[in-house]
């Protein structure tokens, strides 16, 4: 009988008691028959070798809301003097193994020996191209972050890492990250696997970051299924700035029910009230079919056809900063004159790492903090 390698709770509304699922939605699950007709069918648009990258260097840290572009889904995030990384990937590849695999085109925004020190990494779920466990290793030796993931991932990440500094939680609950900092966790449609054998067996997520100097929602990979869970997260207040996955979308009878194309990023945008967002999750790592530059002109395509002003919603490259350094709530775009509505999000005075559930109220109620999720 088949056995869970990664977690052991109760069956849940998204859990059956073996692999997590995306309740009242589309499967992603595809079988070698679907794998097979993509690849032997495959009119994967060619992608340049390399393309050339900027790269910044961060200040140590920000009172203000600070966000810089790393590339793919890799995001620094510096706020109230708090430094955080969602889905830190610096390696070369995307892969279980370092000589195979898709390979970056775009070097990192930030070179790993730029980097503030860090505080706080964010795990959406356990793909390689979002769970690399190089990084984490490098992250730990040298700044021990505490690292927040959805059920499952803390036993991947702890086989590699045994003594990483981790908290988990099931899809909103929230996790302190430093004194009035706190994540929520939020739902994606989406899976998971590292193996042939492990498919579903971590939970996926995104984040709902709360600080005292604004809120951003980091929605993880996620397709738009129903669109019924990005209404449920609106509950949680209009996020100051939204980091939305636009690529890796095509062939669509392939990728629709796992990753969002632009056209359904601002939908989502819209659901949510974001008031600014950052298109991720494009440009860094050929994964699919369409071209590299795609996510950019149809992200452009959609916004026009919604009534959206471009400037609300920009794909994100890497070494971009975005910030809020004016305190103003006016505009925000690029390099140090945009501006941030903020929003103070109040968590109870928690040590990192406790965690109180957010399931039936935007704010938290506390629970049981500094337990583990079990």
């Amino acid at each position: 009988m088949p056995r869970n390698p990664y977690y052991a709770g109760p069956p849940s509304d998204h859990f059956d008691g073996l692999r997590f699922f995306n309740p009242g939605q589309a499967s992603t699950d595809r079988g070698l028959g679907d794998l097979l007709r993509w690849r032997l069918g495959k009119r994967a648009a060619p992608w340049p070798g390399s393309v050339p990258v900027t790269p910044t260097r961060p200040a140590p840290s920000s009172q203000t809301l600070v966000v810089t572009m790393v590339g793919h889904a890799t995001v620094l995030i510096q706020a109230a003097g708090c430094n955080i990384l969602t889905d830190p990937v610096w390696s070369d590849r995307a892969s279980p193994v370092a000589f195979a695999g898709p390979r970056r085109v775009t070097a990192p925004g930030v070179a790993f020996e730029d980097l503030p020190r860090i505080d706080a990494v964010l795990v959406s779920h356990c793909h390689y191209d979002h769970l690399d466990l190089g990084t984490l290793a490098r992250l730990h030796a040298r700044d021990r972050p505490l690292m927040v993931m959805p059920l499952g991932n803390d036993a991947i990440v702890r086989a590699h890492i045994p003594d990483a500094r981790l908290a988990t939680g099931d899809w909103w609950d929230a996790i302190t990250l430093a004194p009035g900092i706190a994540t929520t966790l939020t739902p994606a449609v989406h899976w998971s696997n590292r193996s042939l054998a492990d498919r579903r067996m971590a939970l996926w997520s995104g984040h709902f970051l709360a600080t005292p100097v604004g809120t951003v929602w980091f929605a993880g990979d996620t397709g738009f299924g129903d669109g019924a869970i990005f209404a449920r997260i609106a509950h949680l207040g209009s996020p100051d700035l939204a980091l939305l996955p636009i690529g890796a979308y095509a062939p669509r009878w392939f990728m629709a029910a796992q990753h969002v194309d632009p056209a359904e990023a601002v939908r989502i945008f819209q659901i949510v009230g974001a008031r600014r967002a950052l298109g991720i999750h494009w440009g860094t790592f050929r994964l699919t079919d369409e071209p590299r530059d795609e996510p950019v002109l149809r992200l452009g395509e959609a916004l026009a056809a919604a009534g959206v002003d471009p400037a609300r919603f920009v794909a994100a490259r890497p070494g971009e900063v975005f910030t809020d350094s004016q305190g103003s709530v006016d505009e925000f775009e690029r390099s140090g004159i945009g501006q941030l509505r903020t929003s103070v999000f109040r968590h109870p005075g928690l040590d990192p790492g406790s965690r109180f559930s957010c399931k039936t109220a935007p704010r938290p109620r506390q629970r049981d903090p500094g337990s583990s999720p079990g």
